[in-house]
């Protein structure tokens, strides 16, 4: 049993490792671990939010450039967190995002 609980923390936190890319990779291939798909779905609705925005800024001259670099470097330090906590077999929700891929889940049931 302690395999499958190791195997499914390490997954957890691949799940971080492209950001949303490996978030949607694990979604598709993961059908039974609720601890695997809830990190995917996260992964994939915070760092696909970041990467969307940081195209945004990008299009603002110096001002969207500078907020641009301060999210990059926010989004860096969140993603080695959220590896770790998901290593570590910790179930950690990021405030807002966290809620709505638990709802995300629900609805793909």
């Amino acid at each position: 049993m302690a395999e499958v609980k190791g195997n499914e923390n390490l997954m957890g936190a691949a799940a971080y490792l492209l950001g949303f890319i490996t978030g949607i990779i694990f979604l598709i291939i993961e059908k039974q671990s609720k601890f695997v798909r809830f990190h995917a779905m996260q992964s994939t609705i915070l760092f696909g939010g970041i990467f969307v925005a940081n195209i945004v800024l990008g299009f603002i001259p110096i001002l969207g450039w500078l907020v641009g670099l301060l999210l990059s470097f926010a989004a860096f330090i969140l993603w080695i967190v959220l590896m770790w906590k998901a290593f570590q077999g910790e179930m950690y929700k990021v405030p807002k995002v966290g809620d709505m891929a638990m709802q995300q889940l629900e609805k793909m049931k």
